[in-house]
Parts: C-alpha cells; sequence; structure tokens
C-alpha cells in the first residue's frame, strides 16, 4: 500500500478513519444519554482494536451532539488524546425552525467562533486538522486566509483542509493563505465514480455530464494533498445490507461481485469495498461513516487486501453498468 501523503507530512495517520457523523442520536436538540455515551466508548473501541487512530467530525454532525459524546469519551479516556488525530469541519450552518434551507458560512468570525465551539465540545485544547465543510459561494478568500493564520498562531488548529472543493476552488484559496490545505474530503465509493468517469470519459460527449471537475484528483496527487472519502461504504449497499427493489442492477450485480470476491480471499465484503478504493495510487483514505462495532472491525484488513488490476475494474466496469470506451 501506499504511505498516505498525511504520514509524508509527519502526521502518523491509519489508512482508515472512523467518521463520527453517526454518535449522539437524532437531529435534535435533546440531550445526550447514557446509551449514546456508551455507544461512543463501543465504537472508539472497536476503531482503535483494528488500527483506526483518526477521527472525523463536523460540528453540524446530530448538531454538535456527535462531539459532545466523543468529549465525554475523551474526557473518561484522558489518556487517547495524545495517541489519535482529531478532524473536524466547520462552514454549513443548519436551517432553524422556520427557514428554508441550510447556508455556508466561511466568514472569518463563522470560523473562528466554530472552531472555539468544537474545541468546548471535544474537551479539547487543539484540533490536529479542521476542514471547510462545503464551498460557500460568499467566501473571501482573503478573509478565509486571515483566519487559518489567526487558529495556527492561537494554537486551536494544527493543520487544515477541505472537503466538497475542486482544484480551482482549492487553488483560491491556497493562494491567499500561507498554511497549506493538506486534505480534500469527497464522496468517493463503489457508488460515487464521477471522480473516475471523470477521468476515463474526456474527450468524449458523456465528459461534459461528470459531476467531478476534471482534474480535481490529480491536483490533489500533486499537491501532495490527502483524499479522503466520505461515504466509502455507499450505506452498505455493496456489503450485504438488504436491497429495495428501487435498487438498479448494476448495484445488485455489482454487490454479487464484490460477495464473490470476498468469498475467493477470505475477507468481509466491507475488506472489498474499502480496498477498492485503497487500491487506487492516490493513497485514498476511507472515512467510514457507522458507529456499530461489528461493521467496523468488518473492516479489518482492508488495507493489506490485494485486488489484482482485473478485479479492480470488473468492479468499476460493473458498478458503471457500461462498457470502458
Amino acid at each position: 500500500m501506499r504511505t498516505l501523503p498525511l504520514n509524508k507530512r509527519g502526521i502518523p495517520a491509519s489508512r482508515i478513519v472512523l467518521g463520527c457523523m453517526g454518535l449522539g442520536g437524532g437531529w435534535d436538540r435533546e440531550a445526550i444519554t447514557g446509551e449514546q455515551i456508551k455507544e461512543g466508548h463501543e465504537a472508539v473501541e472497536a476503531a482503535l482494536s483494528i488500527g483506526v487512530n483518526m477521527f472525523d467530525h463536523a460540528d453540524i454532525y446530530t448538531r454538535g451532539k456527535a462531539e459532545k459524546v466523543f468529549g465525554t469519551v475523551l474526557k473518561e479516556r484522558p489518556e487517547l488524546r495524545e495517541s489519535i488525530i482529531l478532524q473536524s469541519k466547520c462552514g454549513i450552518k443548519l436551517a432553524e425552525p422556520g427557514e428554508s434551507s441550510n447556508v455556508f458560512d466561511f466568514s472569518k468570525s463563522h470560523i473562528l467562533s466554530s472552531v472555539d465551539g468544537i474545541l468546548s465540545r471535544l474537551g479539547a485544547e487543539y484540533l490536529d486538522i479542521l476542514l471547510l465543510h462545503r464551498p460557500d459561494p460568499l467566501m473571501d478568500p482573503e478573509e478565509v486566509g486571515e483566519a487559518l493564520h489567526l487558529l495556527k498562531q492561537s494554537g486551536k488548529v494544527r493543520h487544515f483542509g477541505v472537503s466538497n472543493m475542486s482544484e480551482s476552488q482549492i487553488r483560491l484559496l491556497q493562494a491567499y493563505s500561507d498554511e497549506p490545505l493538506i486534505v480534500n474530503q469527497l464522496e468517493m465509493s463503489l457508488e460515487k465514480i464521477y471522480w473516475l468517469d471523470s477521468v476515463v470519459s474526456v474527450n468524449q460527449q458523456a465528459w461534459r455530464e461528470q459531476g467531478m471537475p476534471e482534474g480535481t484528483i490529480e491536483h490533489c496527487r500533486l499537491e501532495n494533498i490527502q483524499l479522503q472519502a466520505w461515504g466509502p461504504l455507499a450505506q452498505g449497499k455493496y456489503s450485504g445490507r438488504p436491497l429495495g427493489g428501487e435498487e438498479p442492477e448494476t448495484v445488485r450485480s455489482t454487490a454479487r461481485l464484490v460477495q464473490t470476491l470476498a468469498a475467493e480471499k477470505g475477507v468481509t465484503p466491507e475488506a472489498v469495498v474499502l480496498s477498492w478504493l485503497m487500491t487506487h495510487p492516490a493513497a485514498i483514505q476511507p472515512v467510514i461513516g457507522t458507529v456499530n462495532p461489528k461493521r467496523i472491525t468488518a473492516c479489518e484488513g482492508a488495507d493489506k487486501l490485494e485486488l489484482t488490476r482485473k478485479e479492480w475494474y470488473d468492479l468499476y466496469v460493473s458498478s458503471r453498468g457500461v462498457r470502458l470506451p
């Protein structure tokens, strides 16, 4: 397996990240419960048991309760903080009752206040990595750069990155910041393959219909920006989740292929699905979104599983549902 760009930067990150969006119960304002804290402990322990040392948050996850649960886990296990990597995100403001939509906010004041809230909920003195969650059309890159500089100078954040951004958006932000952007987290999975189709469809009509701007993956590789994949297990569609009648045949046939490969190699379907992403030479780092201990431990060994070029392409073409040009 290739070394992660994060490791090359001196950040000893595991090949897999645990995404903590599922902690804290519902997206409401109810107080966190003892059962939810227990669930947090079990998820963290399961992750640590398979070698995961990096945990991904966002200030909006279950309206801040996910970070509160994790913060309670850290308070009850204070020795963990210096042995794990904490990453969180900001920049989305959830709609309040009576409001029609979420909005994005990359203003200096919002970024700074968001980080203070994140650290308070986590009970932490600093974040290892802060990501800007989704592009804000009104962002002033110079103002963003000032916010990142202040956060670094104050010791509240050690490293910075982005999420759901294209090459041009990253370039714009980087031009106004002295702090290197070292992560780009994108939706990438056997189901969400725009990032691959944008490569193989160049100079074809299909290229105009792709959802991923050309050059994003290549830019991250050239600039040593860690690519992280959110939703890498595609909600279990390929690893055993019962499929409803609305699922297309491409999903069903790909799930069957995953099951076949898992049986042949003596591994779990989850390991096959994640290995498919991790086989890509960009050293993609999956962010698994489950907090179910059994599903977390089912991902063990994905970083050691080797798919052949044929097996990798068989999975890709099956998911596409149409042959390559």
